[in-house]
């Protein structure tokens, strides 16, 4: 609408990662973390995305992460202990399964 408006970068925002891209990555990362160790989606979401944008990215890594948890090869943690991945709040962590 405004033909004598400057593009301006910052304003273009990234495509958001694909689902299978996010949960290839996910699961690197939690396999690199380790057996007992969990990786925050945070983590997740800036190594898709740039640093400035990695916020967006937040809803595909939950979304994936549910995905895996419910089919068995990751888990979702809140606070430590593992939680139903259909039904969760908050603050959470995705990790490898333990064997407990």
């Amino acid at each position: 609408m405004s033909a004598d408006r400057p593009s301006d970068s910052s304003t273009a925002s990234s495509a958001l990662p694909d689902d299978e891209a996010a949960a290839a990555l996910v699961l690197r990362l939690a396999a690199e973390a380790g057996p007992g160790k969990s990786i925050g989606p945070m983590d997740a979401a800036l190594a898709l995305m740039p640093k400035e944008e990695w916020q967006r990215a937040l809803p595909v890594i939950r979304r994936v992460a549910v995905r895996l948890a419910l089919e068995g090869r990751l888990m979702i943690y809140r606070k430590g202990r593992p939680v139903d991945p259909a039904d969760f709040r908050g603050v959470y962590r995705i990790g490898l399964p333990r064997d407990e």
